[in-house]
């Protein structure tokens, strides 16, 4: 490529409005003003270049078009001490590779790339690309009526998918699929298997695959290893074509140290907290963004309008909230500064949070921002004027972690831990909870879900189907990682492609069948899921059978002929005749039973059922049900 050799010319899109909102962590949509932006200045089609950088002593733009010469395209300081450095370079359209060249206080040339570029070289390079991100969206149908979708009296399965590793072309393993690849067959898999949301993991770019996009270079960037920022709106586009909503991983916590992004950005702690006692992370390796430098809060926050604005997602899932509430999150006694009153709670990141939840929710009716939060904190999903952190959702990991405890174990030892299986409908409705399967009870060591289960194979399978029956009747939202549906054998690996294969056999075909059942059955009973989030729309039968590891619970809708009668038995034990109280009188029928042949159970199954004025359980009448082996059943009034 010829290199360019015309000047930087003075030129700003900021006007002292957009500085001040910007200093004082108020400006939502600074992505429209720093960074690289096709302009027109003078009559001459270029590029207009702004980059904060209040420590350097010079600026400059290096890219393909000055041969990467840090002293041809030097930038302008503002007048305003606002530490933005800005300027036009005529003839830069799209597509053009660039990094910033800053010299920092000693001297020292730090080549870095850009903190808002929309796009970025494919890994192991580094560059940022001038992009622009005219898309003709197709949604607008979808846009109008997401809020019926995605609200809390409506069904919310989720489906968290990691992109790399979803599906390969068999014949190019080693090779991703492409956002518009995986749109030919991800939204449709979801829809047909009754999933209403997919969760995408980060898709931000990435340096590292192994970090599972976890560790962010460029967040304001689709990742390159799966094409341009074009085609991941197409991919969303296509989900919504199927009535799916989007969710996306989001990671406000904590950046990587790679040379060509935040850290350090300018020569100094820019980003991120100068001390490391609050700004590095001993478990990530990484570093943990100052939410007290406003500048940095205006970043964060632009960062998440930028994706619900550019991209049209419908939610967002913030990553670690439990590790940005608390100073001391994985600390020992002195590796850590308390706050200003000598507490433990961060005091900065609860005023962020809470900023981020009530900017999306007000300028994007119908969505949902979704915590995942392992703590004990408080008031998560609350709304910030009751002095919560204003979430939509959170992830039940009390929950998880009781009840993979509990299947863990042998059927005849739990009678023993009774209290991990009810223990969650304690405090159910204290939040509004989403009830998570994720990637994380599938790596390191933990094994696959069917790899957790007890016994022989078919004792294995049946008490699979039960935990998903189970967490499908449950209150609150649902949460299933890929392979977890289909029971994949191995643990997940992030670097080949599910195991389709396995869908052969009739046992894994089973479990699939079981979790699109699951999904139909939770979309069409609308007591599993208008009233989720009240206590009211829950009451117990019979929560004591500690013997006979059985529950027994009603979930109520708003219409009282939707209830819904579910009985679990998680002992190995059958029970031919087991009699359950019910509130009304009448012919109940089966609308669910996980020991159905099709999921490769036994087959057993209630033909109608009328009630018997016979007490049991507090209620006057009672049915007499055939309760299989390691299952959940569940029934209805006939109308």
């Amino acid at each position: 490529m010829e290199n360019i050799h015309l000047p930087v010319q003075p030129f700003s899109l900021l006007n002292p409005d957009d500085i001040e909102r910007y200093q004082s962590g108020e400006h939502s949509r600074i992505y429209e003003k720093l960074g690289s932006r096709e302009v027109t200045c003078l009559g001459n089609k270029g590029t207009y270049f702004a980059v904060w950088a209040p420590h350097a002593k010079r600026v400059s733009v290096v890219g393909d078009f000055n041969g990467w010469n840090p002293s041809q395209h030097v930038l302008f300081a503002r007048w305003d001490e606002s530490g933005i450095w800005e300027g036009f370079i005529p003839a830069i359209a799209d597509a053009f590779l660039y990094k910033y060249c800053i010299v920092d206080a000693l001297g020292e040339l730090i080549e870095k790339g850009d903190p808002f570029a929309f796009r970025w070289e494919n890994r192991p390079k580094t560059a940022s690309i001038t992009c622009n991100l005219s898309y003709a969206w197709q949604d607008e149908k979808w846009m109008e009526k997401r809020h019926r979708f995605n609200s809390f009296n409506k069904p919310f399965s989720v489906y968290e998918v990691h992109l790399g590793s979803w599906r390969r072309n068999p014949e190019f393993p080693s090779r991703f699929l492409s956002y518009r690849e995986l749109a030919v067959s991800l939204p449709q898999y979801c829809s047909s298997m009754g999933f209403t949301h997919v969760e995408l993991m980060p898709v931000m770019e990435h340096p590292l695959d192994a970090s599972w996009g976890y560790q962010q270079t460029g967040y304001y960037a689709a990742s390159a290893r799966f094409g341009s920022p074009q085609d991941l709106m197409y991919l969303i586009d296509v989900f919504h074509e199927f009535e799916i909503a989007v969710i996306m991983d989001w990671v406000p916590s904590h950046f990587p140290y790679d040379k060509h992004g935040l850290h350090q950005f300018d020569g100094t702690s820019l980003y991120e907290h100068g001390d490391v006692r609050k700004g590095f992370h001993p478990d990530w390796k990484s570093y943990i963004f100052d939410t007290g430098r406003m500048e940095v809060k205006s970043f964060l926050l632009s960062n998440a309008v930028f994706w619900f604005d550019y991209y049209h997602i419908d939610g967002m899932r913030v990553d670690a909230v439990a590790s940005m509430l608390q100073l001391n999150y994985s600390r020992k006694e002195g590796e850590w500064i308390p706050n200003i009153y000598g507490g433990s709670e961060n005091l900065e990141n609860i005023s962020f949070l809470r900023q981020l939840n009530d900017l999306i929710y007000s300028q994007f009716p119908g969505v949902q921002m979704i915590a995942e939060e392992s703590s004990t904190w408080p008031g998560v999903t609350h709304s910030t004027n009751k002095n919560g952190l204003g979430f939509g959702m959170k992830w039940m990991m009390g929950w998880m972690n009781d009840t993979l405890t509990y299947f863990k174990r042998e059927p005849i030892y739990r009678k023993h831990h009774h209290n991990d299986i009810t223990f969650s409908f304690l405090y159910a409705f204290t939040e509004r909870f989403m009830l998570p399967l994720s990637h994380d009870e599938v790596v390191h060591g933990k094994s696959s879900m069917i790899g957790k289960m007890p016994g022989d194979e078919w004792n294995r399978y049946a008490n699979l189907r039960l935990l998903y029956t189970y967490m499908w009747m449950h209150p609150g939202a649902k949460l299933l990682f890929m392979g977890n549906e289909f029971a994949q054998d191995a643990e997940w690996n992030f670097a080949t492609s599910l195991d389709w294969h396995l869908l052969e056999h009739p046992s894994h075909r089973g479990i699939q069948n079981l979790v699109k059942q699951l999904n139909h059955t939770y979309k069409s009973e609308p007591a599993l899921y208008e009233r989720s989030f009240d206590a009211n729309g829950f009451e117990w039968i019979a929560g004591d059978d500690t013997e006979n590891s059985i529950l027994v619970f009603i979930r109520k809708g708003e219409n009282e002929m939707d209830h819904l009668i579910v009985v679990l038995n998680f002992n190995d034990k059958a029970h031919s005749q087991y009699r359950i109280g019910v509130p009304k009188a009448g012919q109940y029928i089966e609308v669910f039973n996980s020991d159905a042949s099709v999921f490769w159970g036994r087959g057993g199954h209630n033909e109608l059922l009328d009630t018997e004025v016979i007490k049991m359980h507090t209620h006057e009448n009672s049915i007499s049900i055939n309760l299989p082996a390691l299952s959940g059943v569940a029934f209805k009034l006939k109308q």
